[in-house]
């Protein structure tokens, strides 16, 4: 005759999977109105210090008012002697590094009119060869109403691996 020994049952419950007393075990009865949820943000975009950096290089933003801005800026280069953007990239000190590019959370445009001709066609360059989310001096000026109208902040992500 075989003996069999059974171990003692756990110290703790478990309830059996297909249990209907398993949803019961799994949901504290909160409602749905006692939900609560946050939103997390943090960047690193415009840390000056730390072993992390990404410094603010350049904020740039046109107001062109009512006009078009890609006759604004044909404009611009006639007025500072180019014959088109090819010849004012060259001539002007643009940014030589690709920056990361965001959306400048507090725009203030400048308004065209109040800036030197230089001055508005060298933010026009750069906004010509920046995406939404990236700068990058080796790509071509692509003037559109899109590129020209918006209001960014680069920064410099090489400290980013630092």
């Amino acid at each position: 005759m075989t003996q069999v020994v059974c171990s003692p049952p756990p110290a703790y419950w478990l309830p059996v999977w297909n249990d209907d007393s398993y949803d019961r075990a799994a949901n504290s009865g909160a409602p749905m109105s006692r939900g609560r949820s946050e939103r997390i943000s943090a960047t690193l975009l415009g840390n000056d210090e730390g072993d992390v950096r990404c410094p603010r290089v350049l904020r740039v933003g046109l107001d062109f008012g009512r006009r078009s801005p890609l006759a604004y800026v044909r404009e611009l280069l006639k007025s500072c002697g180019f014959s088109d953007e090819q010849d004012a990239r060259h001539a002007l000190a643009l940014p030589q590094e690709p920056c990361i590019c965001r959306p400048n959370p507090t725009p203030t445009p400048a308004p065209v009119t109040t800036l030197l001709a230089t001055d508005a066609l060298y933010q026009a360059l750069v906004l010509g060869l920046c995406t939404a989310w990236c700068y990058d001096p080796r790509r071509p000026v692509l003037w559109t109403r899109a590129s020209l109208t918006r209001q960014l902040e680069l920064f410099d992500g090489r400290g980013f691996y630092a």
